[in-house]
């Protein structure tokens, strides 16, 4: 079992077909991240998942023994040093720019300054052609309604600094010279953050004629992986044109899509991929209406399943659903270097003899 670098001490126990991952530490900091991820779930997925919190009420509170916080534990994840190559993270270092600036945001959205963000306060899992950042230690961390820009600018700063002592580390470790250490990683990762976050909070001003604009945010925040809940429209001192003002959710849109559609458990990024086969499959099967409900139980049953059921037994990795989103990747390629559709079973054959290739990175896509 993958385990990172631990502030405190961690065990794993495996209880019926879960795996939980109890921590000990001081009473007051086992409070504070247990009631942190509890409020974080109704937000967001990227984040450990609370199961209990133990407190041995007559030992001093301040010790380590004090109390510990349960959390299921995080399927298919692993620690960033898994992706290190030489001094930094080479093909991967974009990919971990985007997980760890996108998981920043969605704290923040959620009213939640983490206090003590670094490479090893997560835990990394691929999602489709990307790289997943999940938030597993919390005990810095405190809710609020809302966050100010000061206390954003807190957290990246906290953030910089610790990720740039921690790519400090990986390079003397690694034998090499502190100033090949790739100390801009968290420069980058506020630039990042910085684009994302304006792009989620713009302001958007609109005219009576100009409803299809509300649409167009929605979907683009949609196209991000953002949930919308309330849209609405305030008038501005003018009174002809109106503000928009949309709420934003987690970063679980096409996750949410996919399970309630098909009961399938994704990744955002996953999720989204497998839509879009899902979404090619229904007008191919004639189904229209509500006969898109039957056509995705077709899909599931016809494609889906198989396809997973074959990745389960031949490929090499631990996550099925990841397998079948690279399986994606490659018949789409294939069948585009071919000129028409491939069936499912030519297309797996395939995928094994060429060595079951993933999606490529960021330079390889260069």
């Amino acid at each position: 079992m993958p385990e990172g670098v631990h502030r405190h001490p961690i065990v794993f126990v495996a209880y019926g077909e879960t795996v939980y991952a109890i921590k000990e530490l001081p009473r007051r900091f086992a409070r504070i991240e247990f009631e942190v991820l509890l409020s974080l779930e109704h937000h967001m997925n990227r984040s450990a998942r609370a199961a209990g919190l133990v407190e041995r009420e007559w030992l001093d509170p301040h010790s380590e023994q004090s109390a510990a916080i349960v959390t299921t534990y995080v399927k298919h994840a692993f620690p960033y040093r898994h992706l290190i190559a030489g001094t930094g993270f080479g093909p991967r270092r974009d990919q971990m720019v985007d997980a760890l600036a996108g998981l920043l945001v969605e704290l923040h959205l959620a009213g939640c300054f983490w206090g003590d963000c670094s490479l090893s306060n997560v835990l990394c899992r691929f999602d489709a052609g990307t790289i997943e950042a999940i938030m597993i230690d919390g005990e810095t961390s405190a809710i609020h309604s809302e966050l100010s820009t000061g206390q954003r600018r807190e957290d990246l700063e906290i953030m910089v600094e610790n990720v740039a002592g921690e790519m400090g580390d990986i390079s003397v470790a690694g034998g090499h010279d502190l100033d090949d250490a790739d100390l801009w990683l968290g420069a980058d990762i506020v630039e990042r953050y910085g684009l994302l976050w304006q792009e989620l909070n713009e302001e958007l001003v609109i005219g009576a004629n100009e409803g299809y604009k509300t649409r167009q945010r929605v979907a683009r925040l949609n196209e991000l992986g953002f949930w919308v809940g309330a849209v609405e429209l305030e008038p501005t001192d003018g009174g002809d044109r109106v503000k928009l003002i949309v709420e934003i959710g987690g970063r679980t849109f096409h996750s949410h899509r996919l399970r309630e559609f098909t009961g399938i458990v994704a990744g955002e990024n996953q999720a989204q991929y497998i839509l879009n086969d899902l979404n090619t499959y229904i007008p191919l099967s004639g189904s229209s209406g509500t006969g898109k409900s039957v056509a995705a139980i077709k899909w599931r049953l016809h494609s889906f399943e198989p396809c997973v059921e074959w990745i389960r037994t031949n490929w090499h990795g631990a996550d099925p659903v990841q397998g079948f989103c690279d399986f994606l990747y490659f018949r789409r390629g294939m069948a585009a270097d071919r000129g028409s559709d491939i069936p499912n079973d030519e297309a797996l054959a395939a995928w094994a003899d060429s060595g079951f290739p993933g999606f490529p990175t960021s330079e390889e896509r260069q």
